[in-house]
């Protein structure tokens, strides 16, 4: 009885030091692993895991353009599970509605739908994911980056040259750089910003934006 005493103290006192080396040594070098890698780590571990497929079938690869729908979205001539082609919503950039019934047609809806058709309407493009966003939103339509054939984001296009807005209600690896590129077609009134006022944004934005274009409500 003794010396089942004595092997079971030795067995939890093995048992406490392993669990004091996890606290102090494992967990701290993995919080330091985490901050290092950043949100990237984190998603490209998700994107292994996860988003495989979607991964392995879009990504770096480049199909027809089968439709515009939208200034920010088209479709691509390749089946998504039940559909004959795949829906793509363009990450980062929200441009005016012209398809939504509870909106109507939005101020500069139909030009920032046609700059996207004259970029990429029968045109081959390249999808590009992104590590830090998801991979589909909550209606199951693809989102990702357009690479057009001169090398060009469509996204990147919309929000320079006036057809866009930076949306800042969802993470991307272009977050920041899109957010400026706003700013400059702002100052330099490019498309949209060189007529549109306040009450002509969108919801969103007037909300997360309630400093904005307030000059031209005066």
């Amino acid at each position: 009885m003794g010396n089942r005493r004595k092997r079971y103290a030795m067995s939890r006192k093995k048992k406490n030091i392993l669990l004091l080396m996890f606290f102090f040594f494992i967990v701290p070098t993995l919080v330091m692993i985490d901050r290092m890698g950043g949100v990237s780590l984190r998603h490209t571990v998700k994107r292994n895991l996860y988003d495989g497929d979607d991964w392995k079938k879009y990504h770096e690869k480049a199909f027809p353009v089968a439709k515009v729908i939208d200034g920010d979205t088209i479709d691509l001539a390749i089946p998504d599970g039940t559909y004959q082609t795949t829906r793509v919503r363009l990450l980062g950039v929200d441009t005016p509605e012209t398809k939504n019934p509870s909106t109507g047609v939005m101020y500069f809806g139909p030009e920032a739908s046609e700059f996207t058709r004259k970029l990429c309407e029968n045109q081959q493009v390249t999808v590009l994911l992104d590590t830090v966003a998801e991979q589909r939103d909550r209606y199951g339509r693809l989102l990702a980056h357009i690479r057009l054939p001169d090398g060009s984001i469509l996204g990147e296009r919309l929000i320079a040259e006036g057809y866009g807005y930076a949306d800042s209600r969802f993470e991307h690896s272009s977050y920041d750089k899109y957010a400026q590129s706003q700013e400059q077609a702002i100052e330099k009134k490019m498309g949209l910003w060189a007529g549109i006022n306040r009450s002509q944004l969108p919801d969103w934005l007037r909300r997360r934006r309630p400093d904005l274009l307030r000059v031209s409500e005066k």
